[in-house]
């Protein structure tokens, strides 16, 4: 369905506002970043549209799952059909305590199975080959290496690295350590490697030539303010053509580089969880699934009957 005119559908519906309380509580009691709320918002305002003129209280378990067909249908993915209808979930729960709705339809009704992707990682030499860059004196280049190094050494999401200010003491060189606030406003603090350290000291010595006086984030970009997230993503892309990249290159996939290298080395699980934030360890699972890729690899090449003549 066209985000306009699911949008249009949830502007018009006599329920609409009861959208809008649970987002509202979503923002202020579980704060939840923009990009999070915004899913939220979209998935609704789907579920508005689908919903017509009937109200949400008159929804039945037969018609969400009419719902779940009918967009499957439309070529969207389980995954993305598991959000949406984890947000459908949720809002009735709100609706169940808030507003005294009786029952919950999108209880017990699950997402069509999809193939997973795997995330994409780097190998660890193209995760050197893409950080030893020389920075060379310019500060938005040793910007950028710090930025990138911290990323790589620490597996941070690109929203936590762009929302670390300079003096509120989340990020300590002396304890070789930063602390940030991920997804459902969770907390964790994550060891910082020497690489890392020394990348983001020569920042900070340059920081001043870039940043405006009052300005309180840690990274700032050419107009002295916060850097915004397009711009690390278009630098990163940058700097991997500089440095003869030839895969297509994210930021996120820093974090998956990191979470993969680490898990190889330490086979740490519950450690590699830990450091990523991840509720269920389930989710960093999958990192498991790209180490045996590189198994397989070396058994294929090495092994004298996986060969073929």
């Amino acid at each position: 369905m066209a985000p306009r005119v699911a949008a249009a559908a949830r502007a018009t519906h006599p329920d609409e506002h009861l959208v809008r309380e649970y987002l509202d509580a979503l923002r202020h009691q579980r704060r939840l970043s923009p990009a999070t709320l915004r899913n939220y918002g979209r998935a609704l305002a789907v579920l508005l549209a689908l919903a017509g003129s009937a109200r949400l209280d008159a929804v039945e378990t037969a018609q969400v799952r009419r719902f779940v067909a009918a967009l499957h249908g439309r070529g969207l993915s389980g995954r993305t059909l598991a959000l949406a209808l984890s947000a459908w979930r949720g809002l009735y729960r709100w609706l169940a305590r808030h507003r005294r709705f009786r029952a919950n339809p999108v209880q017990g009704v699950r997402a069509p199975k999809s193939p997973r992707p795997l995330p994409k990682a780097l190998s660890v030499e193209q995760a050197q080959q893409l950080l030893e860059a020389d920075a060379g004196g310019a500060p938005d280049l040793a910007r950028d290496r710090a930025m990138f190094e911290l990323m790589y050494s620490s597996g941070l999401r690109l929203g936590e690295l762009v929302a670390l200010d300079l003096d509120d003491g989340r990020l300590d060189l002396r304890e070789a350590q930063v602390t940030v606030t991920g997804k459902g406003g969770k907390t964790r603090t994550v060891p910082v490697g020497a690489k890392a350290r020394e990348a983001l000291r020569l920042w900070l010595a340059a920081r001043a030539r870039l940043a405006r006086s009052d300005e309180r984030a840690l990274f700032v970009g050419a107009r002295g303010r916060r850097i915004a997230l397009s711009t690390v993503n278009a630098r990163l892309k940058a700097l991997a053509r500089r440095q003869g990249l030839q895969t297509p290159i994210h930021p996120h996939m820093l974090r998956h580089s990191f979470a993969s290298h680490l898990l190889q080395s330490s086979q740490d699980l519950r450690a590699v969880q830990e450091m990523l934030g991840h509720a269920s360890i389930s989710t960093t699972q999958v990192y498991t699934h790209l180490d045996f890729q590189a198994l397989a690899k070396v058994y294929d090449a090495a092994h004298p009957r996986a060969r073929k003549k």
